[in-house]
């Protein structure tokens, strides 16, 4: 009995997943610019990922999408690529990657959205931050869950227990983004 007690325990060893982050960046120094801007201002940049993916950041009219691919044109063609926000707004420059035994599944990224209702002594929105968690290959590149930066007080945290809980699994198109934790004003500007 006691045998089989042992061996039991090293299967479910063998079976437990270890999951982890790892992080790189999105500034501009770190990326490559596709092509000039355009005449509007509109950019496109590549930034290096993990695992042979890359993030593909594309800005215009002060919107930005991101979306991961194995290179720039299969990263455009993902559902995250057309996943934009109404109001302006921003990404942060670095990007946590969630993995499972080394192998990423989601990313986290933290975005500002602009708050026309807020605004500031000169008159320009106050942004309102929001984490964004998007599924990874195989299967589509999607955003699965917004978690609210101010209304909750572990952003961080939700975000990742969303990843591990929601990525693999999530259905792009078919699933609804998820809203993890509290609703604050980002969450609130961000869903359309």
């Amino acid at each position: 009995m006691a045998l089989f007690a042992a061996a039991s325990g090293l299967i479910s060893l063998a079976n437990a997943q270890t999951f982890g982050s790892s992080y790189t960046s999105t500034a501009p120094k770190d990326c490559q610019t596709v092509g000039k801007p355009e005449a509007d201002g509109s950019t496109t940049q590549v930034c290096p990922g993990k695992s042979g993916l890359v993030v593909l950041i594309s800005e215009g009219d002060l919107r930005e999408t991101v979306s991961v691919g194995r290179n720039r044109e299969t990263a455009a063609k993902e559902p995250a690529a057309e996943a934009w926000f109404g109001p302006f707004n921003s990404t942060g420059h670095t990007v946590e990657w969630r993995a499972v035994d080394g192998r990423p599944f989601a990313i986290i990224q933290r975005w500002l959205i602009a708050d026309n209702n807020d605004l500031d002594k000169t008159g320009s929105p106050i942004t309102k931050p929001m984490l964004a968690v998007t599924r990874l290959p195989p299967g589509p590149v999607c955003h699965v869950a917004y978690i609210d930066g101010q209304a909750n007080r572990n952003p961080n945290e939700l975000a990742r227990q969303a990843a591990d809980e929601f990525a693999r699994d999530f259905k792009c198109g078919k699933d609804e983004v998820k809203v993890i934790g509290e609703r604050g004003r980002a969450v609130e500007l961000a869903k359309r």
